[in-house]
């Protein structure tokens, strides 16, 4: 079984330089999620994004790039192969390359939030 704790972590420090510009809702040793403070026509907020450790691997979601799909434009094979659904990926190892690509896709979709009036 894989070192899903050190996974997390990894996938923690990614999310967190957002998580402190946004509402955090959950911040524990196995879940990270943030809200912005958006509120939907739904009367709902605004989901941001979450890290959470599950049995086999740690998800990362990003909403950024369910609102907005063309924010995934260039994203190398390899990321894609760890997407789960339209804006999940899962990670069972620390992959660094992949890792500094999803920073850098995360860092997109706040920016693309902000753009947008969302945060």
């Amino acid at each position: 079984m894989p070192d899903l704790s050190a996974v997390y972590a990894e996938l923690k420090s990614i999310m967190l330089p957002y998580a402190v510009k946004l509402d955090v809702k959950t911040n524990t040793d196995t879940e990270l999620h943030v809200d912005t403070r958006h509120i939907r026509k739904n009367r709902k907020v605004l989901f941001f994004g979450a890290v959470k450790v599950g049995k086999r691997h740690v998800s990362f979601h990003l909403m950024p790039i369910y609102v907005d799909p063309s924010l995934l434009e260039g994203t190398s094979k390899e990321l894609r192969k760890r997407m789960q659904g339209k804006s999940c990926f899962n990670f069972a190892d620390i992959d660094k390359p992949l890792f500094d690509e999803l920073a850098a896709l995360t860092r997109a979709g706040f920016a693309r939030y902000r753009e947008q009036g969302f945060v």
